[in-house]
């Protein structure tokens, strides 16, 4: 499969070499503080690695991609559609801008809109669905201007700096994206 390409990114393949740069951000928790609980214990190199490893052999029936800068192809971060359900056509969207001084420059919004137009462009998915804790207010604007609606909220099922916080259940299906967003893709 090629690259899908964006005015400045680009959803790519996972590489060796993006190995250093997943290494930054795994122990940041500027970046994990809002992830899944994967994230909550010290992640070691070779977590990392089996992680990437993984991904390399492309055994799974999964989407993986890394968000890389258009005109170098360098790492920014990673969006992968898992959970994939060939008979229902959903799966589950995760996303992670690896470095704190490149989020809020409107990197993530494209990246899922080029995921979402792949989901249901491309992979003939019919819904994608993500879990985003409820007080990052910033994905949650991100998601929303993507196309994603708010489902529903877990309440207090996540534990994070001492308290217990909602998580939200968002959606995107694909006749509500095509009908709304990017016609002509």
């Amino acid at each position: 499969m090629g690259h899908i390409v964006g005015e400045r990114v680009v959803l790519r393949e996972y590489r060796r070499e993006d190995l250093p740069y997943m290494r930054v951000w795994v122990n940041d928790e500027r970046i994990t503080g809002h992830l899944s609980h994967i994230f909550l214990p010290p992640q070691t190199a070779q977590m990392t690695e089996n992680f990437l490893e993984r991904i390399l052999s492309g055994q799974y029936s999964e989407y993986h991609f890394v968000i890389a800068d258009k005109e170098t192809l360098g790492y920014i971060g990673q969006i992968d559609l898992i959970n994939v359900h060939a008979i229902n056509r959903t799966a589950e969207m995760g996303v992670v801008i690896g470095s704190a001084d490149m989020q809020n420059r409107g990197i993530g919004t494209e990246a899922v809109t080029l995921l979402l137009r792949f989901a249901f462009l491309r992979a003939n998915l019919n819904r994608i669905d993500l879990w985003v804790n409820a007080g990052n207010a910033r994905a949650i604007r991100c998601y929303e201007k993507c196309g994603f609606v708010r489902e529903g909220v877990r309440r207090q099922c996540h534990f994070e700096n001492g308290a217990f916080t909602d998580i939200v259940l968002m959606g995107a299906l694909k006749n509500g994206w095509t009908e709304t967003r990017f016609r002509d893709a």
